[in-house]
């Protein structure tokens, strides 16, 4: 189990420019707590789920069906998490003023799994839309952006491929949408940071899953339970993650690689 990176940079609130200041200072208005993300409309349809070369909890491989659905095209910012903050006076993550972690675009980092679903519940009173995290076999679906059985969104070719990958995410995760999406439209969506997903985790859950729209096991298997997450980390040795590859934390934990990307039907 990793240990969660909870030590603060105490100098990092000198470091923050005039800008940043200003924006984590401005007052919450109706108008910007109102705002919805970019929503991707992923299609319905088969895909097959997991894969016979990775980890023991990727098998077997099995058809699911998938109702079509929407998904954030990006991971949930600082920014608009900011909303969230002030409309709520909820505590922030633990690396709220870290200079490493809290440009405005950067993906929100830190956030259990408790505070991630409470973001969807306020984010559904506020836009008058359900929101939520999406299920393990919709986010998988999603990365695969309709290639079938390929290791990556962009197909088997390794993450050491993409253009400027030994230079990318130094000391955080990168701002949100800065190189091209797969081929569904979605962004990062399998690195910068793990995203937390709906299910409860149990390695063993794919023997018995059902075919069509899985929830997921009723509860962990794991003791102390786990909520289940997906998509790469920027302080993995590999950044990137396969699409099939699942990872899992307990709810309560605030890692640094730790974020969300929030689904709507």
């Amino acid at each position: 189990m990793k240990t969660p990176i909870l030590t603060l940079v105490n100098s990092s609130l000198e470091a923050k420019d005039a800008a940043m200041k200003s924006f984590f200072s401005q007052p919450a208005t109706r108008d910007e707590t109102a705002i919805e993300p970019a929503l991707v409309q992923i299609p319905e349809g088969w895909f097959l789920m997991g894969s016979e070369t990775g980890q023991d909890c990727e098998r077997p491989v099995h058809r699911v069906w998938i109702d079509s659905f929407h998904l954030a095209a990006t991971q949930v910012t600082n920014a608009e998490y900011n909303r969230f903050l002030r409309a709520t006076s909820a505590l922030p993550p633990p690396f709220w003023h870290n200079p490493d972690f809290n440009h405005p675009a950067q993906p929100v980092a830190g956030v259990a799994w408790f505070e991630a679903s409470r973001y969807c519940e306020w984010l559904s009173v506020q836009t008058g839309r359900a929101y939520r995290l999406p299920t393990e076999a919709e986010w998988e679906r999603a990365a695969r952006g309709g290639l079938e059985q390929k290791q990556f969104p962009w197909g088997d070719d390794p993450p050491q491929s993409l253009p400027n990958y030994a230079i990318r995410w130094q000391n955080g995760p990168e701002t949100v949408g800065c190189y091209a999406p797969n081929g569904f439209g979605l962004y990062d969506i399998c690195d910068n940071v793990h995203e937390w997903c709906s299910d409860w985790y149990d390695p063993n859950c794919y023997a018995s899953s059902p075919e069509r729209n899985p929830q997921g096991p009723e509860q962990s298997s794991m003791q102390p339970p786990r909520k289940a997450s997906r998509g790469g980390s920027w302080r993995h040795h590999i950044k990137v993650a396969r699409c099939s590859a699942r990872s899992s934390i307990p709810p309560e934990f605030q890692y640094a690689d730790y974020g969300f990307r929030i689904a709507s039907e």
